[in-house]
């Protein structure tokens, strides 16, 4: 179980992730790198609460076995990835190309 008050530790593992990551223009993939700088910096409860990053449940997406929801947050202006919470990890999935397809919508 995570301490109280630790700071969230990211989980950037994911292929498709990188993939987003790597493949966004320079100055989109640095904006992404800074809320991500910024979100290891916070505990959970900060997560929760930061208006910028709007961390909310996804209801319209089955989250994959073993998961027990899946999220959304701001990572830049335009763009939001999905993650979910294991412990004291943020555990990035996928930086969605349109705000639409990060609620599974098309």
């Amino acid at each position: 179980m995570a301490e109280r008050g630790a700071n969230v530790r990211l989980d950037l593992n994911n292929p498709v992730f990188l993939d987003n990551l790597l493949s966004l223009q320079k100055p989109e993939r640095l904006a992404v790198l800074d809320t991500l700088d910024k979100i290891r910096k916070l505990t959970w409860e900060q997560v929760y609460r930061d208006a910028g990053l709007k961390w909310e449940k996804i209801v319209s997406v089955r989250p994959p076995s073993g998961v027990p929801a899946i999220y959304s947050l701001r990572v830049t202006r335009s763009r939001r990835a999905t993650a979910y919470r294991d412990g004291e990890f943020m555990r990035l999935l996928t930086i969605a190309p349109d705000h639409d397809r990060t609620y599974g919508k098309k």
